[in-house]
């Protein structure tokens, strides 16, 4: 049974391109925090790691693991599977490890709508602006305009979904955003007063979508 000693789960989302992996990444630096290693059915990046990264795993076993109710959220995105298994997060949550989740909006809603009994913190992070979106894509290993121009719709749609996370973060320089973030997580932990400010946010995103 989740007791106040448990852990908490932070999810961070974001468009393709906007920073969310590096910035779950400084976070797992902070005593106490983990990643939650996600399955993928997509091929490792360059510079990735197996069983660090990602699991990286076949159709089939994906399959598998899906018909055997192992995750806790899974998706399809730009025709690949991520999921997170159910243990390895309660097993953490429940030793009083804090779980950083670096997944889609699609993955954070299915967690929040299974409705664990354990305190939940949602991030979305989005760029500066659509032209260091587009800027960013062109340098990650995406030569391949068309994959830019998927993301970059992709972005479009994606954004839509900020209206459903308790805190959106804009991503113009990383160590100020993650200390903003840092800043977030420690009040919620600790109850305590919350620098953000809701309307400065909407005015951004009424700019990212115009």
């Amino acid at each position: 049974m989740p007791s106040q000693k448990d852990g908490i789960m932070v999810i961070l989302s974001s468009p393709s391109g906007a920073g969310k992996t590096t910035l779950v990444s400084l976070l797992s630096e902070q005593d106490n925090f983990k990643i939650s290693i996600s399955h993928t059915t997509r091929r490792p990046r360059p510079g990735e790691l197996k069983n660090k990264d990602y699991y990286f795993v076949n159709l089939d076993e994906f399959k598998r693991l899906i018909n055997n109710e192992e995750f806790l959220e899974y998706a399809k995105v730009f025709n690949n599977y991520y999921g997170t298994t159910r243990t390895p997060v309660i097993d953490y949550l429940n030793k009083g490890k804090n779980v950083l989740f670096d997944i889609d909006w699609q993955g954070a809603d299915q967690i929040k709508n299974k409705r664990l009994d354990y305190k939940l913190v949602t991030f979305f992070i989005l760029p500066p602006s659509k032209k260091i979106l587009f800027d960013r894509l062109s340098n990650r290993d995406m030569k391949d305009k068309l994959i830019v121009d998927e993301r970059m719709q992709q972005f479009e749609r994606d954004v839509l979904h900020w209206i459903n996370y308790d805190y959106v973060v804009i991503n113009d320089d990383l160590n100020t955003c993650y200390s903003r973030i840092k800043s977030l997580i420690d009040a919620e932990i600790n109850n305590g007063s919350k620098d953000y400010d809701p309307d400065y946010i909407r005015k951004h995103i009424e700019k990212l979508t115009s």
